[in-house]
């Protein structure tokens, strides 16, 4: 009994970490699209200008 309940701890355990993980990822991903979008942005003007 005692085994089954350190398992389904670690389970949960792993669970978590792994949402958490998740919900920090994608939150940081869409912070990184608009600096690349504006970079190539800024590309394309500079390149029009010449």
């Amino acid at each position: 009994m005692m085994i089954f309940i350190l398992a389904s701890g670690y389970l949960f355990t792993v669970y978590l970490l792994l949402a958490l993980a998740k919900r920090t990822g994608t939150k940081t991903v869409p912070t990184s699209f608009p600096s690349s979008a504006e970079g190539k942005h800024k590309q394309e003007i500079s390149v029009n200008s010449h």
